[in-house]
């Protein structure tokens, strides 16, 4: 009684009024082709053009009566009853897998409406044998041929055939090497399972070799979930990781230019940023270079440039300017780094008289950076990548006299702080590299504004731990030399920690 009154739901129609007449329900189609004709001429269409023309075939309901004696994905042993060419071969197929692709669905429908005096019955007797389940009362029907023209050169002949395996197979195994091509079979046959398989198989297998096509295929794709995902990737990785590579050299400017201006960007310092980009304006350059050069080499390739202007006032450089401008050259502070990029004949004068005249100002107010307003798109940045076999990790930076140590510290597997603290230039231990050439201020207190930052990717999504922006007075002693901590617990390894203050006005 169960199963009858199923199937009486599934074949109800609906009625209007007095009269008997179809219109749309809010459920799928129930497979009443009945009600479907009556719905055409109501709207005065004709159901044998609706066969022509299947975008005004309700496809996805058609879909649904074939998928519901699929769900286990059972293999016909019948003999194949489509032929689909495509790829330059033929592929032959079973037409209730087939429908699971709309595209092959539409393919179908045309053919079967070219290629029978009577579509609409051949139509109706396909449909009332899968509702019944029943093999045997299925019509025999002559082998239909349908072609599909592939236009997408990601699109290969293996990647293809695992799409199509993908309509008999519940899982069907996917090669790392083919999931482009996979993606972009399952985008044309409009498998969206399986096309979500791929999104998340790529955003799990983001790398330097594949970060670059991952990213231009979400955006031809206009997958936003992998786009975004690419973009973070990068945020945390330009720097420690895709910048020491030759893979750099593919990075879109388009999405360099995203990462460049996010506030999430994960860099060890300001030079160490700049540093990167300068590799990778060369390494546009200079295509034939097949591994990455040291800094000396690209240092040298632009001080060949002619000297009467900068390089980003030329007309190799200047569609350049919007990823220098992301920069916060203000953050370089050191002199042997500034004479550098004097020499180079890099950036225009004005930019670097601007950057000179703002480390003046700030050495004659005692640090106060009055130039800096904005922590989130101004502040110094600093950065620790804590790897998995550190138990602590700190790094000193000097900063127009004042010396503080960024300190990470793994308490037990899942447990991490993260802390800044001014010391004394005078302490044991300390590196006199950091003062024997620079500045040294004998203020006891120094206002600061700051922020902490963490981030660390853990089963495929990324965790963020972040402090306020909190403003405090450093002084040489506990508690008052010692920032927020920023307390982490997480299970992803490496953490990308992020340090970012400016010097206010006090």
């Amino acid at each position: 009684m169960k199963m009858l009154h199923l199937h009486r739901a599934r074949l109800e129609r609906r009625m209007v009024g007095s009269t008997n007449r179809w219109r749309f329900p809010r459920e799928a189609f129930s497979g009443d082709l009945l009600g479907l004709s009556q719905m055409c001429k109501a709207l005065n269409v004709d159901f044998e053009e609706v066969l022509k023309n299947p975008d005004r075939l309700c496809i996805s309901q058609i879909q649904k009566i074939f998928s519901g004696n699929l769900k286990n994905k059972t293999i016909p042993s019948g003999e194949a009853d489509v032929i689909l060419t495509c790829l330059g071969s033929k592929w032959q197929l079973h037409q209730p897998q087939l429908f699971q692709s709309e595209t092959l669905a539409k393919l179908f429908l045309m053919a079967l409406a070219q290629g029978t005096t009577s579509p609409t019955k051949e139509l109706e007797r396909l449909l009332r044998a899968h509702l019944r389940g029943n093999v045997k009362e299925r019509p025999p029907i002559k082998k239909m041929i349908i072609s599909l023209k592939i236009n997408d050169p990601l699109v290969t002949k293996v990647a293809f055939a695992t799409a199509l395996k993908n309509l008999y197979l519940s899982e069907v195994e996917i090669n790392s090497n083919d999931v482009l091509g996979v993606l972009a079979s399952a985008h044309i046959l409009q498998l969206s399972s399986l096309f979500q398989r791929c999104v998340a198989m790529m955003m799990n297998g983001l790398m330097p070799s594949t970060i670059k096509d991952f990213y231009l295929a979400g955006c031809k794709y206009k997958e936003e979930q992998l786009t975004t995902a690419c973009e973070k990737w990068l945020e945390m990785n330009l720097v420690p990781l895709v910048g020491t590579q030759i893979h750099l050299r593919k990075i879109p400017q388009e999405l360099l230019h995203k990462v460049l201006r996010s506030p999430r960007l994960f860099t060890f310092n300001e030079f160490h940023l700049l540093k990167t980009l300068l590799l990778w304006v060369f390494l546009q350059l200079n295509h034939k270079i097949q591994t990455v050069p040291v800094h000396e080499t690209v240092l040298a390739f632009f001080k060949s440039f002619p000297k009467k202007h900068s390089f980003l006032d030329q007309d190799a450089g200047q569609g350049l300017v919007p990823l220098f401008l992301c920069l916060r050259l203000h953050g370089i502070i050191k002199g042997k780094n500034l004479e550098e990029l004097r020499h180079i004949n890099f950036f225009p004068e004005t930019w670097l008289i601007r950057v000179t005249a703002n480390h003046y100002h700030a050495l004659e107010n005692g640090g106060d950076m009055v130039h800096v307003k904005d922590l989130a798109t101004q502040a110094m940045r600093f950065g620790l990548l804590f790897n998995q076999e550190y138990t602590t990790h700190s790094e000193m930076i000097a900063v127009y006299g004042f010396f503080f140590e960024i300190k990470g510290i793994k308490h037990d597997t899942t447990s991490y702080s993260f802390y800044m603290q001014r010391v004394k230039h005078t302490d044991l231990g300390f590196p006199s590299l950091l003062y024997e050439h620079g500045p040294v201020s004998l203020r006891t207190e120094r206002l600061v504004k700051y922020e902490i930052r963490a981030q660390t990717l853990v089963d495929g999504k990324w965790q963020e731990f972040r402090t306020n922006q909190i403003t405090q007075k450093f002084g040489f002693v506990k508690p008052s030399c010692k920032s927020h901590a920023l307390k982490v617990q997480t299970v992803g390894i490496p953490i990308y920690a992020s340090f970012s203050f400016i010097f206010p006005t006090s």
